[in-house]
């Protein structure tokens, strides 16, 4: 089973996720910051990933702390999860229009955490949401899920739009690069052996 339970403690927050990376999408999330909620709600569905997320965090001071720590976390947790790689497809890519947007993600899962983000906001702020913080989330999940991503906004005027079709195409991609290849059942994508 492709499971995890992942908390991480910290004096700014405390969080605890739980994914199963073989799921249907059913989310049930609680970060206190309601606009990363509608964004993981986005990663669960469009990934087939069950995903409970609880935090407390300083959300008095902002959201920064929380909307990193959950990154982390959840890297932290698909790390775990995935475990040694074996068999499944490694890479994985989605184009997700909305309106007027469009963006791609890719994502491998290399074990070499890289992030490329090019996503040129067209405002600040989605309501409360500071859009700055979207690319904290990104980091903090590369460097401790060990994946190297590359996120583009090929296109978009309005910033929602920019950010949910960042998360679908993120859900989407994952799901690509997560699914069991049964052609190579049991062995590791990479000719290193190991990754």
């Amino acid at each position: 089973m492709r499971q995890a339970d992942v908390t991480r403690n910290t004096s700014e927050t405390k969080i605890q996720i739980s994914i199963n990376l073989d799921g249907t999408g059913k989310a049930e999330l609680a970060s206190g910051v309601p606009f990363l909620d509608h964004m993981l709600d986005q990663i669960a569905r469009h990934g087939m990933i069950d995903l409970k997320v609880v935090a407390q965090g300083d959300t008095h001071i902002d959201d920064h702390h929380t909307v990193e720590d959950v990154g982390i976390t959840l890297g932290q947790a698909f790390a775990k999860a995935v475990g040694d790689k074996a068999g499944i497809t490694r890479y994985g890519h989605s184009y997700v229009p909305l309106d007027e947007t469009l963006s791609r993600v890719v994502v491998d899962f290399s074990g070499r955490p890289g992030l490329e983000f090019n996503v040129p906001f067209t405002r600040a702020r989605v309501g409360d949401f500071d859009v700055d913080l979207s690319i904290e989330f990104f980091r903090g999940f590369v460097n401790h899920a060990g994946v190297t991503l590359h996120i583009d906004n090929l296109r978009g005027i309005n910033a929602h739009h920019q950010i949910e079709t960042v998360f679908k195409a993120f859900g989407r991609a994952l799901r690509m690069a997560l699914a069991i290849d049964p052609r190579a059942a049991g062995v590791v994508p990479s000719t290193k052996g190991s990754l």
